[in-house]
């Protein structure tokens, strides 16, 4: 069976990972180092907001933004017409998360007009810099325009002084308010890139502490945390706050974790296991109450598994510590996701998905040690409508296979070849289906569902190997699917070719890294597009052109190793959908004998002998459910409840010891 196998391995495993956002309802006070000084006020000419507390359009992390700059003449300027009345600027809320760019492509020239526009002049608000050096009222008019949420003037202003090489004093703090203005404005990818500068530095600087902890709020806000995973390595030694320590373990040990898979793939094992040690090292820092804890969990268990699936035989593995390691792992994240008791909307939704994906590895382990009835149990605790129903109907189809519930086993095969999930790629439910016919003597069905199998796979095994087979450059993989996302996005007409290449698409990202790196791409486009929704001061600046350069650098490297990672899906899933053609061929080939020596028997016989007879079958069914007969129509709230009754097969068919087969299977 080779797509129920193929989730075995870690390279499907580590897709799971994609709900480790963390939560935003943490709490982030105390991100700047430095106090506001404390001079007496009289009568302030407004009331500063200092007591308010963040709502729902307000990051918790704002109330960091009034002294983070290291310097307290950023939060109180003194008139000179009264030297003892201090004002104090107000402290900014944060801004509206800009909304999805919907006209996102990959062509990114769209918006751009053909003649480049002259910047408009830039004007400031008069700022009071009163008894202060020219170079540092530069730096506080800047700190100023973003408390005041001037975000695109106060970046534009930060970056004029970081092209003064006179000013190179004060670089490293401008540029640190720039990366804030950009994080407001909500060019994530930007503000990331800023902020690395800043720490590549060196820890002996005063932004330092508080530029690592931006990191974390810049992964809260990109759709895959992986874009900061090496930053977060690179400063590994350093002492984190405790508010992040737990997030700061958990993303150190999802940097391994990615590592490890990475050098299994090229063969080296024994690096792969330091990696693969340090993440259940990291695992047990964090604390059993804290909210990344089931996360580290399952990262822990899929190590372990990791190393438990290198024994060679199901006898082996069922023995194995790491493999009793990996099933102890995924039981506690049951347990502690049981209730959602204190969790907010979004930790009690990314718990719920991890409780499934446990779920899911705790049956696919049992059925990989042959345990088939415990590997029936967690696939049926997979809650209907889930991200993995789909794929655990498919799979446990195989499981009812080895124990010999064929009535159960096309049920579920009924709802996966449902209209309502036309769009799927399941082809090895069709070889399924095929050889429970042939094995129950419908000899006739096999054939035709067979045939039907190649008309339909064949296409898309020619279109893959004539992808694969081309000398195309990594990015032109990543091409080839790019355009498909395209035409689905803008609802052009697809042709025949068109719709194998939809199928190829959604197979790529069945592959959980490639899914995830495809995501950044399309994050990247969208910020790209959002600088042409910016005022014509900043779209039209330096600052705006390179910040665009710099995205644009991202993305062509994000591309290509994209492009890596969809030719080798596209190659595994050649050489499957290959074994599956060759599988198919042999049922084929075995079902034409059979019925050769039917028909042999029945000339011989004068007509008389029969392969199949009826069988008995009752419709009963429990007091709390009702009977409908299946006749050609879906309904939506029927979907996973389909139950196939063989009214006829085998005469010779040996129930007893097909049970007793089972039996000893588990």
């Amino acid at each position: 069976m080779k797509r129920l196998l193929r989730p075995l391995c870690l390279a499907t495993l580590g897709l799971s990972l994609a709900w480790a956002t963390p939560s935003p309802a943490q709490s982030f006070e105390g991100l700047d180092l430095s106090q506001p000084s404390k001079k007496k006020k009289k009568k302030p000419t407004r009331k500063p907001p200092r007591g308010k507390k963040p709502t729902a359009a307000q990051p918790a992390e704002d109330e960091s933004d009034e002294s983070d700059s290291g310097d307290t003449s950023a939060t109180t300027t003194t008139t000179p017409a009264d030297t003892g009345t201090a004002v104090s600027t107000p402290a900014a809320p944060a801004a509206q998360d800009p909304s999805a760019n919907p006209g996102m492509g990959l062509d990114l020239t769209a918006d751009t007009p053909t003649q480049p526009k002259a910047a408009p002049t830039m004007s400031f608000d008069a700022v009071d810099v009163s008894g202060k050096s020219g170079d540092r009222q530069r730096l506080d008019v800047a700190i100023a325009l973003f408390k005041n949420e001037e975000y695109e003037k106060a970046a534009m202003s930060s970056f004029e002084m970081l092209q003064d090489a006179k000013l190179a004093g004060l670089h490293l703090e401008a540029r640190y308010v720039m990366a804030k203005a950009l994080y407001r404005m909500g060019l994530y990818h930007s503000s990331l890139g800023e902020f690395s500068k800043i720490l590549a530095v060196g820890p002996e600087t005063k932004f330092f502490r508080t530029s690592l902890e931006w990191l974390f709020f810049i992964s809260r806000k990109t759709k895959n945390e992986n874009v900061i995973l090496d930053e977060i390595a690179r400063y590994a030694n350093q002492e984190f706050p405790e508010r992040f320590r737990s997030e700061f373990h958990y993303l150190l040990a999802r940097y391994h974790f990615v590592r490890g898979k990475a050098l299994d793939q090229v063969g080296r094992a024994e690096d792969a296991d330091k990696s693969f040690n340090e993440v259940k090292r990291l695992t047990l820092l964090i604390p059993k109450t804290d909210v990344f804890y089931p996360r580290a969990k399952y990262l822990e268990g899929l190590s372990f598994f990791r190393f438990g699936n290198r024994a060679t035989n199901a006898a082996a593995r069922r023995t194995d510590l790491n493999t009793l390691g990996a099933i102890e792992a995924m039981k506690e994240i049951i347990r502690v996701t049981r209730s959602g008791a204190g969790l907010d909307a979004e930790q009690a939704v990314a718990n719920q998905k991890l409780r499934e994906l446990a779920f899911m590895q705790l049956a696919r382990t049992h059925y990989g040690m042959q345990q088939n009835r415990y590997a029936l149990f967690y696939f049926n605790k997979v809650e209907r409508g889930t991200s993995q129903w789909l794929e655990s109907m498919f799979e446990a189809s195989w499981a009812n296979y080895r124990v010999g519930q064929y009535e159960q086993a096309l049920g579920n095969l009924i709802t996966l070849s449902s209209p309502f999930f036309r769009e799927e790629y399941f082809p090895e439910a069709m070889i399924l289906k095929a050889v429970i016919y042939y094995e129950n003597c419908r000899y006739r069905e096999s054939s035709l569902i067979l045939q039907d199998f190649e008309r339909t796979y064949l296409p898309v095994h020619d279109q893959l190997e004539l992808i694969t087979k081309k000398q195309l450059e990594a990015s032109e993989y990543y091409g080839v699917l790019s355009d498909v996302q395209k035409k689905n996005k803008e609802g052009l007409e697809k042709g025949e070719t068109d719709v194998i290449l939809e199928r190829i698409l959604r197979l790529a990202l069945t592959d959980q890294d490639l899914k995830k790196t495809n995501e950044s791409i399309l994050e990247l486009e969208t910020e790209m597009d959002t600088f042409s929704e910016k005022g014509d001061t900043f779209r039209y600046s330096e600052l705006s052109k390179q910040l665009l350069e710099g995205l644009k650098v991202q993305r062509t490297a994000l591309i290509e190793k994209a492009g890596i990672m969809a030719k080798g899906k596209l190659e595994a899933e050649l050489v499957s959908l290959k074994q599956l053609l060759a599988n198919g061929l042999r049922i084929k080939f075995e079902t034409v004998t059979k019925e050769k020596e039917f028909l042999e028997e029945q000339l011989k016989a004068g007509g008389q002998v029969s392969v199949v007879k009826k069988y008995r079958f009752s419709v009963a069914v429990a007091d709390d459910q009702l009977y409908w007969p299946y006749e050609g129509e879906y309904w939506r709230d029927e979907l996973g409840t389909y139950q196939y009754t063989m009214t006829k097969g085998c005469i010779q068919r040996d129930t007893a010891n097909r049970t007793i087969q089972a039996s000893e299977s588990n």
